[in-house]
């Protein structure tokens, strides 16, 4: 197992990789198909994990029906999801922190590497009170595809200006894993939902449950079973 200092970068996922954002949209979504009279279930809900809002949305009509209002449910979906963050705010996830100091003190260089368009990304780092973490981020509006395609760790690392082979890239989704993979980015998966998908777990480098189980495996400890 390589030591933390053998990656020239490292590049975060952020939806539930460093933020635990995920089950914020859920509720906001389930509450505004339940507004329209429509249910979305926890397994549908856990299925959309890690896509661009369009794959969301194509997905969402599937399950609905063709005369789903898309207009309607993003309006009220993102009203739900506002009152939740006013209220709660959003929670990074378990050992970011640690980690992330850990990678500073290393002096290695970092990013954020996000599916979701700069305008969401950047509401969501300021409603966990981390805006300021990450001098470089990289959104699904710099690219022309977003993940599961390449572009976003691709074009990460050039910014970064190192080999996106040296690159440690930091994932919870398949999605995520698979770009990270076709990019050809050491990847570590850190699932953010059960089940965690076979794909994913083929297609990572190395799969560990939270990001300090990551901190340790990468300072040469032995992570806890």
């Amino acid at each position: 197992m390589p030591e933390l200092k053998a990656f020239s970068a490292v590049i975060f996922d952020m939806d539930g990789l460093v933020l635990d954002t995920e089950p914020t949209y859920f509720i906001a979504w389930q509450q505004a198909a339940k507004a329209m009279g429509y249910k979305l279930s926890e397994e549908f809900c856990l299925s959309l994990s890690g896509l661009h809002y369009n794959e969301i949305e194509l997905k969402l009509v599937a399950g609905c029906g063709a005369d789903f209002n898309l207009s309607v449910f993003n309006q009220l979906s993102g009203i739900f999801w506002r009152e939740q963050v006013n209220a709660y705010g959003i929670k990074t996830k378990h050992g970011f922190t640690e980690l992330l100091e850990f990678i500073v003190q290393q002096q290695i260089p970092y990013c954020l590497a996000t599916n979701s368009r700069a305008i969401n990304a950047y509401e969501c780092l300021e409603f966990a009170g981390i805006k300021d973490v990450f001098s470089m981020i990289i959104t699904r509006d710099d690219v022309e595809q977003g993940k599961p395609a390449p572009d976003i760790f691709l074009k990460a690392a050039r910014l970064l200006q190192v080999p996106i082979n040296e690159c440690l890239v930091l994932e919870d989704s398949y999605v995520g894993i698979e770009a990270a993979s076709r990019a050809g980015a050491f990847s570590v998966l850190v699932p953010s939902t059960e089940p965690v998908e076979p794909m994913a777990v083929e297609l990572c480098d190395l799969i560990r449950v939270d990001l300090m189980q990551v901190l340790i495996t990468f300072k040469g400890e032995m992570p806890a079973n």
